[in-house]
């Protein structure tokens, strides 16, 4: 069958687009969609897998990526970085009444100058006069998703942060990840799960929405990624085992997913516009972790295509009538794949 975007639309009621984090990280909902369609809470996750199963985590860190500025014309901007490609360079959005011109410079935060690049479709080159994860750290602001209709406060800090990030360079955070605390990692260890990582800096463009009826017009925006060796290995001891290969988020699965494209898991690191969509082989990954996604977005055509197209309309049906909080503060699915 060939799908469009018109097939991934669904209404959602607005307040069922979660503006909060709950107060414990593991008091979200998990729905576990299998044969049948079952309601748990997230925390059960530990007696849904078994021992030698392996978790593949993504440990990248949320930047405080949006910084607010002037031109030097005087007139204000927002700075919303997407990639940084070295110490001192980086790609951005610019939000302003009109669009700076290259080689001109701008003064972010009131503190320092930055210097404006060729542009690049909707971005901008930026070349910092420091380290720019440094300036950042010092004085940008967490960038929240749009559909959080509030700035980022002092709780953001660490709930829009998994417990394992560690590799600063995402703008978004790989949000099926923020249901697990230690307490919960702890359990699966002593149960026998094993545990890899992945990393896979979340840019902006992740919000981008897909404008084309047609889906193969759709171009998504790059990803940088990188798969350890061991993470390699794991995945082979596991397979070899008769174990599932379970995917925290769509960010892992991308980036597994990426990376195995000759049919076998490849370590390394590289760039990722992989787009899924129903009819997908599937590689490496047969569960995922993951988040309710937006209407018409890419990952919620990913999902269609790892646990079936007319499953997902159930679970998200379903989803709405049993009042599921949805998106990055949302609750959670469990997913078999069906390719």
């Amino acid at each position: 069958m060939t799908y469009t975007l018109s097939d991934f639309d669904f209404d959602l009621p607005a307040e069922l687009i979660a503006q909060m984090p709950l107060p414990n990280r593991t008091e979200s909902r998990l729905l576990e969609v299998g044969a049948q369609l079952a309601d748990r809470q997230f925390a059960d996750i530990a007696d849904l897998l078994s021992e030698g199963d392996l978790l593949v985590f993504n440990d990248t860190k949320v930047i405080k990526a949006r910084l607010f500025g002037a031109k030097q014309t005087g007139g204000r901007i927002e700075v919303l970085i997407e990639r940084i490609f070295d110490e001192r360079k980086a790609i951005a959005q610019i939000r302003a009444s009109k669009s700076p011109k290259a080689g001109s410079v701008i003064r972010l935060a009131d503190a320092f100058d930055v210097q404006i690049g060729e542009r690049q479709d909707a971005f901008f080159t930026l070349t910092f006069p420091d380290n720019v994860v440094n300036l950042l750290d010092q004085y940008g602001a967490l960038p929240l998703p749009p559909y959080i209709e509030r700035s980022a406060g002092h709780i953001d800090e660490t709930r829009y942060q998994t417990v394992y990030a560690r590799v600063p360079g995402a703008v978004a955070a790989p949000t099926a990840g923020l249901h697990f605390d230690q307490e919960l990692i702890n359990r699966l260890q002593e149960k026998g799960v094993k545990f890899a990582h992945v990393t896979l800096h979340v840019g902006a463009g992740t919000f981008q929405p897909v404008r084309a009826e047609t889906l193969s017009k759709h171009q998504m925006h790059a990803e940088r990624y990188m798969i350890p060796e061991a993470t390699v290995q794991a995945v082979e001891k596991a397979r070899a085992a008769g174990r599932h290969i379970i995917a925290v988020g769509t960010t892992s699965l991308r980036a597994l997913e990426a990376a195995s494209q000759e049919n076998q898991l490849t370590a390394g690191s590289g760039d990722t516009q992989i787009f899924i969509t129903p009819g997908y082989r599937f590689r490496t990954v047969d569960r995922l972790i993951t988040n309710f996604h937006l209407p018409k977005s890419t990952l919620l055509m990913l999902v269609s295509a790892f646990a079936g197209y007319e499953r997902m309309r159930e679970a998200y049906s379903h989803a709405v009538f049993q009042k599921y909080r949805f998106f990055s503060y949302g609750d959670a699915m469990l997913l078999n794949c069906v390719t």
